[in-house]
């Protein structure tokens, strides 16, 4: 499959968004932060590493030792979760059209996915699995 160039916008249309995208991934996380801030599961977007463009009011929010999230600072919209040691980002999938015709591969935090469960054969990691990728040395959530 060839790279498709991808554009999105946040709710208001004051942020565009670009990225490449390769290998279309959509992914999700049920993480106690992620529904805090998005008053559910975080779905983003697999893209390729570093194509991620934000033109805009963007704010961050550094929300743990190793995590930031982006928003827009108009109307609010998360536009990426970011990890902070390699600059990683990684963009919300509501950006985009029909989140960029991307279909859920991976979920992170699924055992803390309150009282619901993502129909599908895609990956599902728990706490501990997504710790142990993202944070081995401290062990800290989110």
């Amino acid at each position: 499959m060839s790279a498709a160039q991808i554009e999105g916008h946040c709710l208001c249309g004051e942020v565009t968004a670009r990225a490449i995208m390769s290998k279309p991934m959509m992914r999700a996380c049920h993480c106690d932060m992620c529904r805090s801030h998005t008053s559910s599961m975080f779905m983003s977007l697999g893209i390729d590493e570093g194509s991620l463009s934000l033109e805009g009011p963007v704010k961050t929010y550094r929300s743990s030792e190793w995590a930031e999230r982006g928003f827009c600072g108009t109307c609010g919209s998360t536009l990426f979760y970011g990890t902070v040691k390699d600059g990683a980002r990684h963009p919300s999938a509501g950006l985009f059209e029909n989140a960029a015709n991307a279909d859920l591969k991976l979920e992170f935090f699924a055992d803390q996915a309150p009282g619901y469960a993502l129909a599908g054969t895609h990956r599902k990691m728990t706490a501990k699995e997504t710790i142990a990728l993202f944070a081995p040395e401290t062990g800290e959530d989110q």
